[in-house]
C-alpha cells in the first residue's frame, strides 16, 4: 500500500480546532498534527494530545504570520513577511531567537522535542527562516532531529497558489536539510481554496490520495464545529465532517493508501 502522512495543521488555533484534531487523532484518522505554541490555548489544549503520544507525530507549526505572532512582537502579515524574506530583510540572529523561543515553548508543555517542524503559511521555507531553522535543529538535536516539512507540491496539476508556495523556497530548504542530515518530506498535498463542503472536500481528497507520490504529507485544517471568528471556519468543519466519515475510510481503501507517521517514513539523506 502507498504510505502517506495526514497532518492536521493549526492545533491550538482555537478550541474547535484543537477538539476536532484530537477527536480525529483518537479515531486513527490522522498521523500528525502541528501546534501553534504562541496561542494562549497551547498550555491547556496540549493536554488533549497527551494520551496520543507515540501514536501521533506532534510537531511545531512555526509561526510568523498569525495574530499570535504579531502579539509576540515578531509577526507581520503574510504579504509583509514574504516581502521581507524576498528582500533578504529577515536577519539570521533575530530569526534564530524566534525559532528557539517557539521550540522552548513547545518542549516546556509537551515535555519532549517535536517530531517534526513545519510552518504556518509555509514560513519554514522562506529565505532567512529556512537557513536559521536548519542551523537550530542541527545544533539542538544532534542525535535525532525532527523531520522538516518541505512544502513542495507534487508535480503535475499545480495552481497558482501551489506554484507560489513552492517558489518561496521548497528546493532550497530540502538542500539545506539534506546537507545537515535532517529528514524531510518529499512532497505536499492538501492545497485548495477552502471552498465547498464535505462533498467537495472529498473530491479533492480522492485526487490527492490517487496522485500523491509515496511519503507525501497531505495537510488538512479540521475543526469540530464552526467558529464564527475563524475566516475558514466553515471549511474546517467540512473537513472534519469528511475525515470522520466512512466515505474517507472507503477512499483510503480504494486508493490503496496507508496513513503512517512521518517519523516512520523519513530518514536523513546525505
Amino acid at each position: 500500500m502507498k504510505p502517506l502522512v495526514l497532518c492536521a495543521d493549526d492545533f491550538a488555533w482555537n478550541g474547535a480546532v484543537s477538539s476536532g484534531i484530537a477527536a480525529l487523532a483518537e479515531m486513527g484518522r490522522l498521523t500528525a498534527t502541528s501546534a501553534m505554541v504562541l496561542s494562549p490555548r497551547w498550555p491547556h489544549d496540549v493536554l488533549r494530545l497527551r494520551d496520543l503520544q507515540g501514536r501521533l507525530d506532534v510537531g511545531l507549526h512555526l509561526d510568523w504570520t498569525s495574530p499570535f505572532a504579531v502579539t509576540a512582537g515578531h509577526g507581520r502579515s503574510l504579504a509583509g513577511t514574504m516581502a521581507r524574506a524576498v528582500l533578504g530583510r529577515l536577519g539570521l540572529t533575530p530569526v534564530r531567537e524566534v525559532i528557539e523561543r517557539q521550540l522552548d515553548a513547545f518542549e516546556s508543555r509537551w515535555k519532549a522535542p517535536p517530531d517534526h517542524v513545519d510552518g504556518h503559511q509555509h514560513v519554514q521555507q522562506f529565505a532567512g527562516v529556512r537557513d536559521a531553522l536548519v542551523e537550530v535543529l542541527a545544533r539542538r538535536y544532534p542525535r535525532q532531529a525532527p523531520w522538516v516539512r518541505v512544502s513542495q507540491p507534487a508535480s503535475g496539476r499545480q495552481d497558482v497558489k501551489s506554484r507560489v508556495i513552492s517558489a518561496m523556497g521548497a528546493g532550497d530548504l530540502r538542500q539545506l536539510a539534506d546537507r545537515a542530515g535532517i529528514p524531510s518530506s518529499p512532497a505536499l498535498a492538501g492545497i485548495y481554496d477552502f471552498q465547498g463542503g464535505p462533498t467537495a472536500y472529498g473530491r479533492h481528497m480522492d485526487r490527492w490520495l490517487a496522485t500523491s507520490p509515496p511519503g507525501t504529507v497531505v495537510m488538512c485544517h479540521p475543526a469540530g464545529v464552526v467558529d464564527a471568528c475563524d475566516g475558514i471556519g466553515l471549511a474546517r468543519a467540512g473537513e472534519f465532517a469528511y475525515l470522520r466519515s466512512e466515505a474517507f475510510e472507503s477512499a483510503l481503501h480504494f486508493a490503496g493508501v496507508k496513513l503512517l507517521r512521518g517519523t516512520a517514513l523519513y530518514t536523513a539523506r546525505q
